[in-house]
Order: C-alpha cells, then structure tokens, then sequence
C-alpha cells in the first residue's frame, strides 16, 4: 500500500472513532442520544436515512479502494485518468488533511451541542466560540474538503460524483438546519450569522 492507502484509511478510521467516542461520552455523561437522523416527519426523513447509507458506502468503497481489494465496488479501471497526476494528488492531500483537522476541532469545539441530525426535543446551547468564529458549520466544511480532496487523490468516477452531489446535500442541509436554529435560538442566532460566515467566506 502507499502513502496515499494509508492516509484515506487513517482517514476513515479517525472520523468513525471520532464520532463514536462523542456519542457513547454524550449518552453516558449527559444522557442525550446525540443521534437523532431519521427522527423526523416527511420526505426529510427518508433523505436523511439514505445519506447516511450513502456516508456509509462512500467510506466502504474508500477503505477496499485503499486495500485494493479484489471486492471493490468501482474497480481502479474507471479512475479519470487525466487527472491523475503527482501534484493533483498532493493538492487532494492537503484538502483532505485540512478536512480532517476541522473536523476534530468541530468536535472540541460542540461540546454537549453535538448531533447528527436535527434535535428538536434536546437541541443543546448555541455554539459560537471556538473554530465556530471562524465558520457557522465547520463539520461540513470538513466533509466538504475531505470529500473532494479524496476525489483528487483518488481521480476515480465514483469519488467525483459521490463528492459533487454530497457537496450540494450538505449545502441543503446546511439551509435547513439554519431554518431550525433561526426558530430555536432567534436574534441570538441573527447576530451570529451577521458577524460569521456560513463556509468561510461571507
């Protein structure tokens, strides 16, 4: 395996522990199930559902693609080929090192706030310190980076669809949950929006 291999497996390893380890410390510290996907009413909820199965293939065709395994879902014979060269792969390290160093601090920064999902009944205190100053939703900025900086080291067709449209879902979901927290947390909410960015430019 290369560097390449084991940096996207690191990837997927340190994400997943991540997020496990802050829900089992959220529901046995504080009692809140931080999972909420999937609670709601309407089309949202099946949306919500398949993205987190899609979430769910993506690191699974990522980790065989990584191990090069003979399963692997979208074999290496689909790569994009003209775009894969030393330096773009580089540029994918970088988006991909970033991502993950924000998503880490997003996780520091959350505190007892964290959910996957929108948590109408336990929705915690508004976050606005830490690397929230600098983005009003860095976890997806995050999965922003890592999803298109995998592409580029990758160059496959799957890692560049599934990153094009988990780019845009996150945008959607980014609206929606504005919506819920312009309700909850209201002219609180307001001037935080005023004076941070919503990715990382106004």
């Amino acid at each position: 395996m290369t560097f390449f291999d084991n940096l996207q497996i690191l990837i997927v390893i340190i994400v997943l522990s991540v997020i496990a380890f802050k829900a089992l410390y959220l529901r046995f510290t504080t009692g809140i199930n931080p999972i909420v996907i999937g609670r709601g009413k309407g089309p949202w909820r099946i949306v919500e559902i398949l993205s987190l199965g899609s979430l769910g293939l993506w690191m699974t065709e990522l980790l065989l693609h990584s191990l090069h395994s003979q399963y692997d879902i979208f074999p290496q014979a689909i790569n994009v080929a003209f775009m894969r060269t030393g330096p773009v792969r580089i540029v994918g390290v970088v988006l991909t090192s970033v991502g993950l160093f924000t998503f880490i601090l997003a996780f520091l920064s959350f505190g007892n706030s964290w959910r996957i999902g929108i948590d109408r009944q336990r929705p915690g205190t508004l976050v606005t310190e830490g690397i929230f100053s600098i983005t009003r939703n860095p976890i997806y900025l995050a999965f922003d980076l890592i999803f298109i900086g995998v592409f580029l080291v990758n160059v496959t067709w799957f890692f560049m669809i599934f990153g094009l449209l988990a780019v845009v879902a996150c945008h959607f979901q980014i609206r929606r949950e504005e919506e819920f927290l312009r309700r909850q947390y209201g002219q609180d909410f307001e001037e935080y929006c005023s004076r941070t960015a919503r990715y990382l430019v106004w």
